[in-house]
């Protein structure tokens, strides 16, 4: 039986465009991220750098890029929160059948701009009962140990949690933990859904 929902944000509440970054990076010169920047990026995502210091190295890198612009590239890859899955989720937590945690990959300079942007942020916020991001734990999946740090802190049975993600490798790193998955597709599924598609287990 499951009691608890971990929930992933992006593409599964807030609607990303995962490309845009990268098409607003390549009109200031950059066509590819190196192995070095994708490791800073890894690094901020844990909140092991500061936004000052982010923004900083990707103008170091790319010379033709300003703060200003940079920001707008970094964040363009968000989009949108469609109200129903929020009433989904508000409906969820009424139910008061289910321990409800979100876990992001995240960042300050996103996070930043969906409380500016998504009127709903705290109305969302406020319906789970831990609410983990990686700028703030200084965990990101697919690390097994954020897995173990959400289990463990919330003394969880593996058994009776389902995780639901839009990433493969977020997905397959819970399974090898024994949490029941939901590899959700974005754009073709919703996870206002998820009793439908996972009645298997409810």
């Amino acid at each position: 039986m499951i009691k608890t929902i971990i929930f992933d944000f992006g593409d599964v509440f807030l609607t990303l465009d995962k490309s845009a970054t990268l098409k607003h990076m390549k009109i200031h010169g950059a066509t590819e991220l190196s192995e070095e920047l994708i490791k800073v990026n890894a690094s901020y995502e844990k909140g092991l750098i500061s936004s000052s210091d982010f923004i900083q190295h990707y103008i170091t890198c790319f010379p033709g890029l300003t703060q200003d612009a940079f920001i707008k590239a970094w964040n363009s890859i968000l989009i949108e929160f469609p109200a129903e899955r929020l009433e989904f989720l508000k409906q969820l937590q009424a139910s008061g059948k289910y321990t409800l945690i979100l876990l992001s990959n995240t960042n300050a300079l996103h996070i930043d701009w969906v409380k500016a942007n998504i009127p709903i942020y705290e109305e969302f916020k406020s319906c789970f009962d831990q609410f983990y991001l990686s700028h703030e734990i200084h965990y990101r999946k697919p690390n097994r140990d954020v897995f173990e740090y959400v289990l463990n802190t919330n003394k969880l049975s593996p058994e009776e949690t389902l995780f639901v993600d839009d990433t493969q490798d977020h997905i397959l790193s819970a399974k090898t933990l024994g949490l029941h998955i939901w590899h959700l597709q974005a754009g073709k599924e919703e996870v206002v859904d998820l009793f439908s598609i996972k009645s298997d287990l409810f």
